[in-house]
């Protein structure tokens, strides 16, 4: 194993672009198809899922570590950034919005969760907006919560304040 594809260890806080934030349990290595593969062994507690994801593919994948404080910086500054909602037909704005939750990229999530951000003041969304919210919102602030080193329900609160401001 090379030092490149040992850039974690059993004990990490990793982020998987399509789940989110994840802990890595363990390295193990597994016989499948008469190949002896190792892999990361990812659990996501919330979604209550494992992931296994070959040493080999994991760069590949979009396997990363946490945000780094600067970057939680950058993106929390885009969540106070105006709302920049095209004017383009929903279909494709929710296909752009699932493209950016799905990229994994806290800025890019932060984007979504800010231009789908209402308050009180504003129209009531259709179901899929509060859907997209939603899942761009739980994205974002379980990493939030990670790099803050707070709970869940305190970094929620927090983003919300920030995106009511």
């Amino acid at each position: 194993m090379t030092a490149e594809k040992m850039t974690f260890a059993a004990g990490d806080l990793v982020v998987y672009p399509t789940h989110g934030v994840g802990k890595i349990t363990s390295i193990e290595t597994q016989e499948i198809a008469g190949y002896t593969l190792s892999v990361f062994v990812v659990t996501f507690d919330k979604d209550r899922m494992t992931l296994r994801v070959p040493l080999a593919k994991a760069t590949v994948s979009g396997l990363r570590r946490l945000s780094s404080r600067k970057e939680m910086d950058a993106a929390v500054a885009k969540l106070r950034g105006r709302s920049r909602a095209k004017r383009t037909m929903w279909s494709r704005r929710a296909q752009e919005y699932q493209a950016k939750i799905a990229s994994g990229d806290p800025a890019s999530i932060a984007e979504v969760v800010r231009d789908l951000f209402r308050n009180s003041t504003q129209p009531e969304q259709s179901y899929s907006e509060r859907q997209i919210y939603q899942a761009a919102l739980d994205r974002f602030v379980r990493e939030y919560a990670a790099v803050e080193q707070l709970d869940e329900m305190t970094a929620t609160q927090r983003v919300e304040e920030m995106l009511s401001a």
